[in-house]
């Protein structure tokens, strides 16, 4: 590939090689320019579910190229923002009963923080605090960035980046030093709301803990009159094997994000579903109670379209099916690591698997990340550790045969960069 005028994402230029050009999607594949077929084990950033381009989704997308472009929606609706609205609180949590449209994961939780705010400031209680659990990440805004973990994502941006209470992680073992925390910082009264990734962090090291927890942490801030914003933006979608990881403790946040597989992958889309109750703070005859919130591309038509053919793919096609199935066989093929030397913390969540290779030195900048990297690259496949965590994403619909073959990949790395071996 010629050089590029392209600055690429979480991309070390000066150290990475040129970008291999991708050609064309199919299924769980990509082609690169000289035809080869790349496994895509990790959903392209865990955004597709059931395959590129699913014909259903394409053809709704095709569909509605020919009837609209971009339509500024705070002065007019249309069809599929509002049919979507209504197909999203019908599959949501009970208790979710409004959508608000935005671009990005970032965006929606960046959303879900000014609702929460807007909220008590409407009401006249002064909540501001934000609590999170340590090791999270909502993004790459400002507001995510100040939610995140801080470290080496956002060091630089310091002066920038707000506080907020964080909650120590769940590890195993100690749960409770997590609720007590929890509930030590509502007693304050001025805890506006807790802002977790259900059941599983992402690029937090993919570090999961359990549903009671999740339960728990939800019944502290109902006693406390706090709010819990759910950021299901990786969760979601089938990922944690239900539509929403939040169905798995059995409860209702009052806010939802959702993106990533919202239109199975194929167009950017983002959605913050909230109570009535948080809509009606903010409805007002006084016009300084609006919710001040909006981007260019706010519900996109076509984006739309494409998240409505993909409620369509989860009622007609078995999708629950191929997420049980994908579910067992992750299992199986990782029960290969269970007592291997080399892995520590093997571990799965729903379709989602995940291992730390055993090195001297681990964490996101872990020297053997680019070498993993560079190595699936070699053989085919898209598997993006982060630093020393390796994990396996892949669509609902990728074959055993496929499956197998990544798991032989990283059985091969380990033996190659493992520790003692670098």
């Amino acid at each position: 590939m010629k050089s590029s005028a392209v600055w690429y994402p979480f991309t070390q230029h000066a150290l990475e090689p040129a970008m291999r050009r991708i050609v064309g999607t199919e299924g769980v594949y990509l082609v690169d320019e000289d035809g080869a077929s790349i496994l895509d084990a990790i959903s392209s950033w865990w955004v597709i579910t059931h395959g590129h381009r699913h014909p259903t989704i394409m053809e709704a997308i095709r569909r509605a190229t020919e009837t609209y472009d971009q339509i500024i929606f705070a002065e007019y609706t249309h069809a599929p923002a509002e049919d979507l609205a209504r197909g999203l609180i019908e599959i949501a949590p009970p208790g979710l009963a409004h959508v608000f449209y935005s671009d990005s994961g970032s965006t929606a939780v960046e959303v879900a923080l000014k609702m929460a705010l807007g909220f008590f400031h409407n009401s006249g209680q002064p909540r501001s605090r934000i609590c999170v659990l340590e090791h999270g990440y909502h993004g790459d805004t400002i507001g995510t960035m100040s939610a995140g973990e801080r470290g080496v994502f956002n060091a630089a941006y310091a002066p920038l980046l707000f506080a907020v209470d964080r909650l120590p992680f769940p590890e195993p073992g100690r749960e409770q030093a997590t609720l007590d925390a929890f509930e030590q910082a509502c007693a304050s009264g001025d805890v506006a709301a807790l802002l977790i990734e259900p059941l599983l962090l992402g690029a937090g090291g993919m570090k999961s803990y359990p549903a009671s927890v999740l339960s728990e942490l939800k019944r502290i801030a109902e006693r406390h009159g706090s709010l819990l914003i759910a950021d299901e933006v990786m969760t979601g979608w089938g990922r944690t094997g239900r539509l929403f990881a939040c169905e798995q403790a059995g409860i209702a946040p009052d806010i939802l994000c959702t993106s990533k597989g919202l239109t199975g992958g194929a167009l950017p889309l983002a959605a913050t579903l909230c109570t009535s109750e948080i809509f009606e703070a903010h409805l007002s005859v006084d016009r300084r109670k609006t919710f001040f919130h909006s981007s260019s591309y706010t519900a996109n038509p076509i984006a739309c379209a494409a998240a409505l053919a993909n409620l369509a793919v989860w009622r007609q096609e078995p999708v629950g099916a191929r997420i049980e199935t994908l579910v067992a066989r992750q299992r199986r093929h990782l029960a290969r690591f269970a007592d291997d030397p080399r892995f520590g913390d093997v571990r799965q969540i729903g379709t989602i698997a995940a291992l730390d290779l055993t090195v001297p030195s681990g964490g996101y900048l872990a020297e053997v990340g680019p070498q993993l990297r560079a190595f699936f690259r070699k053989r085919g496949l898209l598997i993006r550790p982060l630093g020393n965590v390796i994990y396996l994403m892949p669509p609902y619909c990728v074959t055993d045969a496929d499956l197998g073959r990544a798991y032989d990949a990283i059985d091969e790395a380990a033996s190659l960069f493992g520790a003692g071996q670098l």
